[in-house]
């Protein structure tokens, strides 16, 4: 920690979180280690995999390329933060399972969060639509088409009213 630090007062998954950090602290770092949130996973900590997506006032980032401090008086959702108060799954969530678009779960996290956003900023009219912008989340075990298949299935839902 260097001699100077900085406040951070944002909002993780609706609850208020005031911190003092090294400014050149990663949101990645400040999840994982001090919030222990942990479902944002570390992957290659140069923004090139997405398994460190979060939404960060509804954008997602990379949060592991994201300094902390960046978010200050934001808000943050990790994959922690998208189910329901009273425990059940968000609709993306609950369609990657019907969709099987899963293998070892490791990518799982960041491509949920990239899949709402992807929802909300309406890149859902093709599969080819959806495949390019869920193109910064890499899955090595090659789920691709399950994962397209549950934002399709979650994006038609939430467009039909379900």
């Amino acid at each position: 920690m260097s001699d100077s630090t900085v406040e951070l007062t944002c909002t993780v998954n609706g609850q208020h979180v005031q911190l003092k950090l090294d400014p050149r602290e990663s949101l990645l770092d400040v999840l994982r280690e001090r919030l222990s949130l942990t479902g944002t996973k570390k992957g290659c900590d140069q923004g090139h995999c997405g398994a460190c997506t979060a939404l960060v006032d509804g954008r997602r980032v990379v949060s592991c390329l994201t300094p902390a401090v960046q978010v200050n008086r934001q808000a943050v959702t990790t994959i922690e933060g998208v189910a329901d108060t009273d425990g059940s799954l968000h609709p993306l969530q609950q369609a990657f399972i019907d969709n099987d678009a899963l293998q070892c779960g490791y990518c799982t996290p960041g491509q949920i969060i990239s899949g709402i956003a992807c929802i909300a900023e309406g890149h859902t009219d093709t599969d080819d639509e959806i495949r390019e912008y869920l193109s910064g989340n890499i899955c090595r075990c090659g789920a691709y088409p399950g994962i397209v298949a549950a934002v399709r299935q979650t994006a038609d839902a939430a467009r039909n009213g379900a």
